[in-house]
């Protein structure tokens, strides 16, 4: 726990180290109690005259309190619960708070990143540090105002008193304040002193989102502004040829038809081009044709009335090609190594038995429902960008060079966005724009149909994973992870994940396939399927073994030394806990008749997770009743939206591992829309319930964290239930085909 807990800093950190938060709309004013006769109606903060503070805090004269937000909200809460972290140190009441979404600045904030389910992670001590810096400044201009010691006086809520109770608001001294001298140290709260983080608050955009009011990229619009639709190469491998506009050209709403791609082919083609270095940059070098319109439906129709020819620049690459490479890689003898322990190549040789699986996992789209989006007005004196995006630095980075501007010309402003799930990491879209905008030279937004975004690219790769483990004398002694994926492998600590350090002899190896498809992040990316594949392993070793599944991850834990590999981040102590409290309330093995479970746990994004699935059959088929999760991420900011995380994770992992499927052929995507593509529906989503270990531990993501550990829980459920090993997602293919061999 907590309890003094101090930072000293100059004014220089304080105003970048407290630059990770991130933040929405008006909070206060509750959209389900507005019908009750005792609600207060909200104070109307368009009227209030608010004094700006620092960079993150603006003040009105009745003590209601601006916080900015630099980080993008994707859904994950950001909005929400970073904001209640600052107002909890600045000590002012939750009601009196609100929130707007600041722009990208550099000079003021710093991370304005979602991705890796980090920013509360990495915002936690600098944005406490931001509230509580400003509380003390506030108690100091108070001080001085009465000519007393700061430390005869305290905050509360919003007013100041002294020892002779006189009080004062924040709003009475914020200009005295702000033009203080930063405190050098501060003593944040205890944990037990908390009056908003550990509530549940509601999410600050609800209001809008429930009633449709504009808040995301496909709702903003300036006067004069023009549509853009892009019509791409329909396979991978393609450039364009030639095309036909005449007809396009000829519908009515149609502006002009212009091509770009010359300035990304620049942009790409530079000496100075490290892609290490712009991992966010998914450009191909075809030229491709830009419908400007009036309307989003003209500029869709002239689209769809062009005329283009495309003749083949690379390889067209098909599934069954992939499938084939990868079993090669799987099956060859060139890795690279990213972590071995022991004597794997021993343990094998001297095992009593030896239990081998491959698992094998599609490509898949991140299907946001908001398409891709993005607005840009280039002039002579700035380029302004406007829309959803989860790297804005990057994004005005590479406009800026894409443009031969200086960086300080680019202006980006950010909008709520409909689903990232690591999609717009990458701002193809955003340059697409830019170059489109600089060429119009008129105000314009492009706009992706459902059809563009799920075959323009950036997938999850495909991937397959050959798991072997080595038994002797009853017990684990080896064992050995073979990653084959398209592209690109796992990184960073994933090879250090469990088991690593809990099994003497330990190596993973990575291979690839370098492939003309775009690839990138999708939600828990590598971890959303690897951790499908080692649980469901562990829990066929748990059988071979005569042990509970349960029982075997516990028992492996225990011979993990926390600290002694700086490598292994997970903690074997807070694992055991989580796994131990998903066992006690999912009622692990005492279930009712016909019901079935399946357990899996896993660490990722610095949050330990364990889920178990209950299932029961219907007519011979699973369905998902239950998932029971246990959650170790530190302290708890919002359990609401926390919750809601979770809850979301899990149902994206069982609906991807159950129906999930992408596939080419000739290099083009053979699902375009949702009427192929199949999601989970509505009437197959499991009651989640979600329980939290209690930590006074510093917080950290659960964006993804939920995700990962879904599909196995599931596979191991459906396994207790019928007898079925999955190894290869979609399950759905496997069970039917299971059916029908049973039926014969």
């Amino acid at each position: 726990m907590e309890n003094q807990n101090k930072f000293t800093f100059s004014r220089r950190n304080f105003i970048r180290t407290s630059a990770l938060a991130s933040g929405g709309l008006l909070i206060g004013f509750n959209f389900f109690t507005s019908c009750e006769d005792t609600v207060v109606p909200p104070v109307d903060i368009s009227k209030l005259n608010f004094k700006d503070f620092n960079a993150f805090i603006k003040i009105a004269e009745n003590g209601y309190v601006t916080i900015f937000s630099p980080n993008p909200e994707i859904g994950q809460g950001v909005k929400t619960s970073m904001p209640m972290i600052i107002a909890e140190e600045l000590d002012v009441p939750w009601e009196h708070v609100t929130v707007e979404q600041g722009a990208l600045d550099t000079t003021n904030f710093s991370r304005q990143v979602a991705g890796g389910s980090q920013s509360i992670r990495f915002g936690w001590d600098a944005l406490r540090q931001t509230g509580a810096t400003a509380k003390h400044m506030l108690i100091n201009a108070a001080a001085a105002k009465w000519g007393v010691n700061a430390s005869s006086c305290s905050a509360s809520d919003g007013i100041i008193k002294n020892a002779n109770g006189d009080k004062l608001g924040y709003g009475d001294v914020v200009n005295d304040a702000a033009q203080l001298e930063v405190p050098e140290d501060i003593t944040l709260k205890a944990t037990t002193d908390y009056k908003i983080i550990g509530k549940d608050v509601v999410n600050v955009d609800i209001d809008k989102i429930i009633t449709g009011k504009p808040l995301f990229g496909l709702d903003y619009k300036v006067d004069g502004m023009l549509y853009a639709a892009v019509l791409r190469p329909p396979a991978f491998g393609q450039i364009l040829e030639s095309y036909d506009a005449s007809q396009a050209k000829a519908l009515p709403g149609v502006i002009d038809v212009i091509t770009i791609g010359e300035k990304a082919r620049n942009y790409l083609n530079q000496d100075s081009f490290d892609r290490s270095a712009h991992w966010s940059v998914r450009l191909s070098e075809t030229d491709k044709v830009v419908v400007i319109g009036k309307t989003t439906w003209d500029a869709i129709k002239g689209k769809n009335a062009l005329k283009a020819i495309w003749k083949d620049n690379s390889l067209a690459e098909s599934t069954e090609m992939h499938d084939k490479k990868l079993n090669d890689l799987l099956n060859g003898k060139e890795f690279n190594t990213m972590r071995s322990d022991g004597n794997v190549k021993q343990a094998f040789a001297s095992a009593d038995k030896v239990l081998e699986r491959v698992y094998e996992s599609p490509f898949l789209p991140h299907n946001c429902m908001e398409p891709m989006n993005f607005f840009a007005d280039v002039t002579n004196e700035k380029v302004h960008l406007v829309g959803p995006i989860q790297t804005p630095e990057a994004a005005a980075k590479v406009v800026a060079s894409l443009l031969n501007r200086n960086l300080e010309d680019v202006h980006v402003d950010m909008t709520r966005m409909g689903g990232g799930f690591g999609r717009r990491l990458y701002g193809d879209f955003v340059y697409e724009v830019a170059e489109i905008a600089d060429k119009i030279k008129q105000p314009v937004k492009l706009i992706s149909t459902r059809e563009d975004d799920m075959s323009l690219g950036v997938y999850r790769p495909a991937i397959k994973y050959k798991i072997a483990a080595a038994i002797k004398d009853g017990k684990i002694s080896g064992y050995h992870l073979k990653e084959a994926a398209v592209n690109s492998n796992m990184y960073g600590l994933i090879p250090h994940f469990f088991p690593a350090g809990a099994i003497e002899n330990y190596q993973v190896d990575t291979a690839n396939y370098q492939s003309n498809i775009t690839t990138g992040a999708w939600r828990a990316p590598y971890t959303n399927f690897l951790a499908f594949a080692e649980q469901s392993f562990f829990d066929e070793l748990a059988e071979l073994l005569e042990t509970d599944p349960i029982q075997l991850r516990l028992d492996l834990l225990k011979n993990v030394k926390d600290g002694e590999d700086s490598n292994i981040q997970y903690s074997a102590k807070r694992m055991i806990d989580t796994i131990k409290l998903a066992a006690e309330k999912s009622n692990w093995g005492k279930t009712k008749q016909g019901v079935h479970q399946g357990f899996a746990a896993y660490y990722s994004h610095n949050t330990h997770v364990a889920e178990v699935v209950d299932i029961t059959l219907k007519n011979g088929l699973p369905l998902v009743e239950k998932v029971t999760v246990a959650v170790d991420c530190g302290i708890v900011v919002n359990p609401t939206g926390a919750k809601n995380q979770i809850e979301g994770g899990v149902i994206d992992g069982i609906g991807h591992a159950m129906y999930g499927d992408f596939s080419f052929k000739n290099g083009k995507p053979q699902d375009v829309n949702f009427n192929t593509y199949r999601l989970i529906r509505m009437n197959e989503t499991p009651i989640v319930n979600t329980y939290f270990v209690e930590s006074g531990l510093p917080p950290t993501g659960l964006g993804e964290p939920g995700l990962p550990p879904a599909g196995g829980a599931l596979a191991n459920a459906i396994k207790a239930a019928t007898g079925q090993l999955l190894t290869k997602q979609p399950f759905v293919k496997s069970i039917q085909k299971h059916e029908a061999n049973l039926k014969v």
